[in-house]
C-alpha cells in the first residue's frame, strides 16, 4: 500500500475501498453468532423439528457432533423448490413481515440456522412431504449447493452435518474435548424433550443408544430427566392468569443444589437464560433456602407473543419482556404462593432410617445432642394422655405461652401455658384404629420429647421427627412479619437507655431514617452530635446487642438505602429476632405444648423449612421402620 505525504510531510496510508463480502465469507461470519459449537447447530435443527409438527426425532451423533451430527424427524417436510431456499440466508416460511417478527410463536423464525450450517460443515438434506411421490436431497459442501436429486425416505426431514468447521479450522481449534462437547449436546437435547414432552425423542452417541423418551405428560418428562430424587421433592406449578399463565416443577429447599445445573426457564416454549426471570424464582426461595444454596426448577411461562420480543440476540436465547415488572411479580407470587404452603400440604418424602444409623443420612446431629448424651441425657418420654385436636386461640398465642409463667416446673423453671381448647377431643389409641382415624391431623400427635431437641410424633404415615426450635422459629417468624407488614411489631422501653456513640455518617441515616426505625420498634433519640441514645428496642430483641445491631443497620443503609432495608435486611432482622424468641435445646415441653406446636406448624406458611433453610420435620413411613427391624420376613 502506498502512502501518500501530506502538507505537512507527515505520511498518511491510503483508505481501502469499501467492497462486499463474499456470500461465503458472510455465512461464516454469521455462523459464529449461530453455530458457535455442535450443541447451537443440534438446538437449531431440533427446533426446526418441533416448529415442523413433528411427533418423534431421533438424534444421532458421532465424536460429540463434531464428525457427524444427524437429526431426524416425521414433521411436514419440505418441497423439492424449497430445499435451496431453505440453505439461503434469511429465507423462512415462518415470517413474512414485521407485525409476523413482532408477534413470532415459532422457535425459529430468522433464516439463519441452516444457511450458516451450510457454510462450515458437509450438509445433507433429505425430506418428503407427505403428499410428495418421493423425497428429495440437497448437499452443500463449505456453501457450495448441489443440484437438487430424487432420494429415498418415507416421510418427514433428515439433517446430516459432518465434519463440523472443516473449513474454519481457527474456529475448530476452539472445540473441546468429545466428551465435554457431547455432554452441550445432551444439555440442548434434554432441554427441547422437556419443553416439549407429546414428542418421543431420542439420543445415539458413537453408535450407543444413550436415551428414549416416549410421549407423555409434562410432569412425568421432567421426572424421568431430573430423576427420582426431584420428582418426589417437587411440587406442581399451574398458575393461570389473564396476560400470562406459568406451570412446571419446583423443587423443596431441602431439595437445593450446589450449582445452577437443575435451573430450567422457558418463554413460549423456547429455553432462555433470562436474569429478571432468575431473579424472581431466586426471591420466591429467600428466606427458605439454607446458606449459598441454589433452587432447583423446570418452569414454563407462556407470554402473549406480542408482549416478548425474541429477537434480541441470534441464539434466541434471551429475551425482552414489555411488561417486565408484571411478569418478574407474577412468577415471584406464583411460586411464593407454592411454596408457602403450610406442613399440612405436601410431606416431605420418607427419611430412610438405615441411613440415620450408618451415618449416611440427614442426620442433624448437633453439638447440643452430642453434650446431652455426654451428661446421660437420653430419650425422655412424656406422660401419655388424651389425643386431639388442639389449637391456639389468637395468632401469638402459642409464642406468648412458651414464654410466659402459669406453672412451675419441678426444677422451679416456670411451667408454660398453652391456652389450648382441648375439650371433647377423641381419646385415640396408638394402634390400627389410629392409623385409620379421620381425625389424625397430618403432623399427627406428640409421643415424647428426645434429648430435648426433637419432638417424636405419630401420624397416620408413621413416625415424624420435629425439630423444635427450627419449627418454632419458623413460626414466630411469620408472625413477625405479619405484624411488621400491619404495623403492630411491638416495642419494649428499655429500663435503662443506652447511649451509642456514632459518626457524623451514621447520625445523618438516624435522622433521615426514623420511620424506618420506628417499623421495627426502635424509640432513638439525638443527645449531641456524636451520639444517639436508644430508649426502646423491637420486643424480642431485648436480649441481644442493641449498639451492634443498631451499627449493622446503618452501615446496610448507608450501602443500600432505606428500600432494601425495608425488604432484604428486614427479613434478616427478623430471623434473628425468630431465632432468639424460639423455644430452646432443653426446654422440656409437656404433651398438650409439643401438639400446640405441631398443629401451629400445620397452619403456618413455609413450615418445612426453618428461616436459614433447614428442614423443620421429616416423616418415617412405617413400612420403612417395618423394614429397619426386618418385619413381616
Amino acid at each position: 500500500m502506498q502512502n501518500n505525504p501530506d502538507p505537512d510531510n507527515r505520511t498518511v496510508p491510503e483508505h481501502p475501498s469499501i467492497r462486499i463480502l463474499p456470500e461465503l465469507l458472510i455465512n461464516q461470519i454469521a455462523a459464529g453468532e449461530v453455530v458457535e459449537r455442535p450443541a447451537a447447530a443440534l438446538k437449531e435443527l431440533l427446533e426446526n423439528s418441533l416448529d415442523a409438527g413433528a411427533t418423534t426425532i431421533d438424534i444421532e451423533l458421532i465424536q460429540g457432533g463434531i464428525k457427524r451430527l444427524k437429526v431426524v424427524d416425521d414433521g411436514v417436510g419440505m418441497s423439492a423448490g424449497d430445499l435451496p431456499l431453505a440453505l439461503a440466508r434469511h429465507a423462512t416460511s415462518k415470517i413474512a413481515s414485521l407485525d409476523d417478527l413482532e408477534r413470532v410463536a415459532s422457535l425459529g423464525f430468522r433464516g439463519e440456522a441452516l444457511a450458516s450450517l451450510a457454510a462450515i460443515s458437509r450438509l445433507i438434506i433429505a425430506s418428503r412431504q407427505p403428499e410428495a411421490k418421493h423425497a428429495n436431497r440437497i448437499e452443500a459442501v463449505g456453501g457450495v449447493l448441489s443440484p437438487v436429486e430424487p432420494a429415498a425416505l418415507e416421510s418427514g426431514t433428515v439433517v446430516t452435518a459432518e465434519d463440523l468447521f472443516f473449513n474454519t479450522p481457527a474456529r475448530r481449534k476452539f472445540l473441546k474435548t468429545e466428551a465435554t462437547e457431547f455432554g452441550h449436546c445432551e444439555d440442548a437435547a434434554l432441554r427441547i424433550a422437556m419443553a416439549a414432552p407429546h414428542v418421543a425423542i431420542s439420543l445415539t452417541h458413537n453408535g450407543r443408544r444413550v436415551w428414549q423418551h416416549q410421549m407423555g405428560d409434562s410432569g412425568t418428562r421432567i421426572a424421568t430427566i431430573l430423576g427420582e430424587a426431584f420428582g418426589e421433592a417437587s411440587l406442581t406449578i399451574d398458575e393461570p392468569h389473564p396476560a400470562f399463565s406459568l406451570s412446571g416443577s419446583v423443587a423443596l429447599p431441602r431439595y437445593s443444589r450446589a450449582g445452577r445445573d437443575q435451573q430450567y426457564l422457558f418463554v413460549n416454549g423456547r429455553f432462555v437464560r433470562d436474569k429478571l426471570l432468575t431473579h424472581a424464582v431466586r426471591s420466591a426461595y429467600a428466606d427458605i433456602l439454607h446458606g449459598h444454596r441454589h433452587p432447583a426448577y423446570v418452569l414454563f411461562l407462556s407470554v402473549d407473543p406480542s408482549m416478548v420480543d425474541v429477537n434480541v440476540h441470534p441464539a434466541k436465547s434471551e429475551v425482552r419482556f414489555r411488561d417486565s415488572r408484571g411478569v418478574h411479580q407474577f412468577v415471584f407470587h406464583a411460586l411464593q404462593k407454592a411454596l408457602a404452603r403450610p406442613a399440612s400440604g405436601d410431606a416431605p418424602p420418607s427419611a430412610n432410617p438405615q441411613a440415620w444409623i450408618s451415618g449416611n443420612g440427614p442426620r442433624a446431629m448437633s453439638a447440643t445432642t452430642e453434650a446431652n448424651r455426654a451428661h446421660g441425657q437420653t430419650f425422655r418420654p412424656v406422660q401419655q394422655g388424651s389425643f386431639g385436636n388442639m389449637t391456639v386461640r389468637e395468632p401469638h398465642a402459642f409464642y406468648e405461652a412458651l414464654h410466659g409463667a402459669s406453672a412451675e416446673h419441678k426444677t422451679g423453671e416456670p411451667r408454660i401455658s398453652l391456652g389450648l381448647q382441648a375439650e371433647n377431643t377423641p381419646n385415640i389409641a396408638p394402634n390400627k384404629e389410629f392409623h385409620h382415624s379421620p381425625d389424625i391431623p397430618p403432623l399427627g400427635f406428640a409421643l415424647a420429647q428426645l434429648h430435648g431437641i426433637y419432638v417424636l410424633a405419630q401420624n397416620a404415615n408413621g413416625l415424624v421427627l420435629v425439630d423444635m426450635h427450627a419449627a418454632h422459629e419458623r413460626i414466630v417468624y411469620e408472625k413477625l412479619k405479619a405484624a411488621l407488614d400491619l404495623n403492630q411489631l411491638a416495642s419494649q422501653p428499655l429500663l435503662a437507655p443506652i447511649s451509642v456513640a456514632l459518626g457524623e455518617r451514621d447520625i445523618e441515616l438516624v435522622a433521615e431514617n426514623q420511620a424506618f426505625f420506628v417499623r421495627l420498634g426502635f424509640d432513638l433519640g439525638t443527645l449531641s452530635a456524636r451520639e444517639i441514645v436508644i430508649r426502646a428496642v423491637p420486643a424480642m430483641l431485648q436480649s441481644l446487642d442493641a449498639p451492634a445491631m443498631l451499627r449493622e443497620l446503618l452501615d446496610d443503609l448507608a450501602e443500600h438505602g432505606a428500600s432494601r432495608a425495608l425488604t432484604e435486611q428486614r427479613d434478616e432482622i427478623l430471623g434473628t429476632m425468630a431465632c432468639h424468641g424460639a423455644v430452646r435445646a432443653n426446654r422440656m415441653l409437656t404433651l398438650p405444648e409439643m401438639n400446640a406446636l405441631l398443629r401451629q406448624m400445620e397452619e403456618t406458611e413455609r413450615a418445612g423449612q426453618c428461616n436459614h433453610g433447614r428442614p423443620t420435620w421429616y416423616q418415617f413411613a412405617i413400612g420403612d421402620l417395618d423394614k429397619l427391624f426386618m418385619r413381616g420376613r
